[in-house]
């Protein structure tokens, strides 16, 4: 099914079941909703971070061991092969994805093994030297790469499958797995990994758990922290603590695999998992359409929830802005006429008829109520996947339009966009663009700055507005990306100080000499 629609035709004839491949159109008018309340001002929790004037600032370097001739020997003789020095196969080590953060790492490990890991780590604590844990180093927000001369330890080759069970669907694999790669075995056994990201091509399942990422699918199936049943980690000591359950059960204690969840590699090296994979849909249809207000794509969002139920698993929404920029710099064309928002709808289900039925009388009834104003839908892969470029590739043509300062939060969903509107208010012209994006089925907004290249005045005008925003509608200052060196210290916008003395109790406990991951995740002044 491959179709737009067009106000004034029949739908009955327009959108048969069993449908031709023809695009048809829908234009009408909408009225403009009433916007949400203005920005709160007020802060929930603890007092602001007290030692930097934004979170980007560099913390001093804490007293670890520098590097020496013997360390080299160890790991050399540990890791034949795997023990790199080279400056230039260092260089992609260093730098982040957004080429924002450089870390200054002279030694890369990439070991193979649990076992391997489990010795780097010994040694690492014995001798007091610090550890930068790095997956596929897709993340956003300078997690990824070492700040000061941190030993890089690379998952990229603990990369096997361990096992898979097509009874009850549960998939065994070590850290190192690129997503995409999971996903492709998982299609072979009619089967698909629970997420769905952006960064799929590049990014590690150890580092998908340790970030808690959400990505695409999480409307439908959740977070990790529901479908990852069982993880093997390295404690910064180098005990192995075995955790890979396979079980959906188990209520025996503590559910310490939650610790690491989440805990962006600075209590524990992840290095297998194993993870609940819902059965691969054999129907999936995806809808773009365009909405004139963000009350009207809010108005379709309920109605889709109502009607298309069990089949949704994905709602995703970018602004006009981000459309000018994947026209301007991806040469994307719009596949609909020109609107202020655009939805990406996704269905997956076993019926197809049963789908389509669904999703005809959706389209019918979003018609005749007037929430969208232009629409095409799509079941071919290759048009379902142009349709979902369109809201994938936002984030590459971001980094074709200067500088980017990247916010990740999550909000209540009615008044998801005027974080974005509060933003260019209050910028005005310093900014080149402001744009948002994201995930309306949980409230996750992507909000994106852009400058002709890095400006401290800007950044300083930036934050902490949008975290002061964010914590007075009792939102996250984090919803995916974690909190890496650029976050850590905006935590107390959304977490109160006891508790975030707490997780410092947790990091002290779990690695008492503090060499995972050093500079991450906790803030300056944690007392």
């Amino acid at each position: 099914m491959d179709v737009a629609l067009r106000r004034g035709w029949s739908l009955t004839t327009a959108f048969p079941f069993m449908i031709s491949r023809r695009t048809l159109s829908l234009f009408w008018r909408c009225g403009a909703g009433t916007p949400w309340p203005p920005a709160p001002t007020g802060r929930r929790g603890a007092a602001a971070p007290r030692r930097h004037a934004h979170s980007g600032a560099t913390p001093e370097r804490l007293p670890f061991s520098r590097l020496s001739q013997e360390d080299l020997a160890f790991f050399r003789e540990t890791l034949p092969g795997g023990a790199i020095t080279d400056p230039d196969l260092l260089e992609a080590h260093n730098v982040d994805w957004l080429k924002s953060v450089r870390g200054h790492g002279e030694l890369l490990l990439r070991p193979q093994t649990t076992a391997q890991v489990s010795e780097i780590l010994r040694y690492c604590n014995d001798r007091n030297l610090a550890v930068n844990p790095q997956g596929g180093n897709t993340g956003l927000v300078g997690g990824s790469v070492p700040v000061y001369d941190e030993i890089i330890l690379s998952t990229a080759l603990l990369n096997n499958i361990l096992t898979f069970d097509p009874v009850s669907g549960i998939l065994t694999c070590q850290a190192g797995c690129v997503l995409e790669g999971l996903s492709g075995y998982l299609e072979e056994q009619d089967f698909i990994m629970p997420l769905d990201l952006g960064a799929k091509g590049s990014c590690h399942i150890g580092g998908n758990v340790a970030t808690n990422a959400g990505g695409l699918r999480l409307l439908r199936y959740g977070s990790l922290r529901g479908t990852v049943l069982g993880l093997e980690v390295v404690l910064a000591d180098g005990r192995v603590l075995d955790c890979l359950s396979t079980l959906r059960k188990d209520n025996t204690g503590y559910d310490l695999k939650q610790l690491f969840i989440g805990s962006e590699g600075t209590l524990g090296v992840i290095t297998a998992v194993s993870v609940l994979c819902p059965r691969k849909p054999s129907a999936v249809h995806v809808a773009f359409l365009g909405c004139q207000t963000f009350e009207q794509l809010l108005g379709t969002f309920k109605l889709c929830k109502g009607m298309l139920g069990e089949i949704l698993s994905a709602f995703e929404f970018l602004d006009a802005a981000c459309m000018g920029l994947l026209n301007t710099h991806l040469k994307l064309p719009n596949p609909i006429t020109d609107c202020p928002f655009y939805i990406v709808i996704e269905t997956s289900g076993s019926n197809s008829a049963h789908d389509e039925e669904k999703l005809h009388n959706f389209l019918e009834e979003a018609m005749t109520s007037s929430l969208v104003t232009d629409g095409t839908v799509a079941s071919d892969d290759t048009k379902v996947k142009a349709l979902w470029s369109m809201r994938e590739r936002v984030t590459e043509a971001l980094t074709h339009d200067g500088y980017t300062y990247k916010y990740d939060v999550s909000l209540p969903v009615e008044g998801l966009y005027q974080l974005v509107t509060a933003t260019r208010d209050h910028l005005g012209s310093r900014a080149k663009n402001v744009v948002g994006y994201g995930h309306v089925g949980d409230g996750n907004l992507h909000l994106n700055i852009t400058s002709p290249g890095p400006d401290p005045s800007l950044q300083g005008a930036i934050e902490p507005f949008v975290y002061g925003w964010t914590a007075g509608v009792r939102g996250s200052v984090s919803a995916e990306h974690g909190l890496g060196l650029k976050k850590r210290n905006y935590i107390y916008y959304s977490k109160p100080r006891p508790a975030v003395a707490l997780m410092g109790h947790i990091k002290t406990l779990m690695d008492p000499r503090g060499i995972l991951n050093p500079y991450k995740t906790l803030p300056d002044d944690l007392d």
